[in-house]
């Protein structure tokens, strides 16, 4: 690291530091809110959400692909999201396994609801350069989450999957 850029990383922590240390006027009314806002969403993505991810991870193990689902809804140090992380395989002569995981998030926006996120991998023995396509599927109020709209865009994301790959 250039003597320049270490000078200005330490002129960034320090006034990090320095904005840290302040007092920060916070309201108990609006913290108690938005804390019951977040674990209302928690419930959402707990209860609602991750029995419809589960049962697709079901049906793609069933089929001979790898996938799994993450629960971060309980860590009071994050953001509540739930995930499903899906591997497809394809074991022939001519096609070695070689597709990488893509995800599907459902992760808590404060300011929107609940956000869908996907992170699409494609397979590197297609001839294409690796790189994700992360982008947003939509968002939803915390509300209004039915299994049906989780359903349809689970079932959106692993379509994109298996086209990629």
């Amino acid at each position: 690291m250039t003597d320049e850029n270490r000078a200005k990383l330490r002129s960034l922590l320090a006034a990090y530091a320095e904005r840290k240390a302040s007092p920060q006027p916070s309201s108990p009314a609006a913290d108690a809110a938005a804390e019951r806002k977040r674990r209302s969403c928690a419930d959402r993505l707990r209860n609602i959400v991750r029995p419809v991810l589960d049962e697709f991870m079901a049906e793609l193990k069933t089929a001979g692909h790898d996938a799994s689902t993450r629960d971060h809804t309980d860590r009071d140090d994050a953001y509540p999201s739930v995930a499903l992380s899906f591997t497809p395989r394809v074991r022939t002569a001519q096609t070695p396994e070689t597709a990488l995981a893509s995800a599907l998030m459902f992760k808590y926006d404060p300011r929107r609801g609940i956000l869908v996120q996907r992170d699409v991998k494609l397979s590197p023995a297609k001839g294409r350069v690796v790189t994700a396509t992360g982008d947003r599927l939509g968002t939803i109020g915390v509300d209004a989450v039915s299994a049906q709209w989780v359903e349809t865009k689970t079932l959106t994301f692993v379509e994109d999957v298996l086209k990629a790959n």
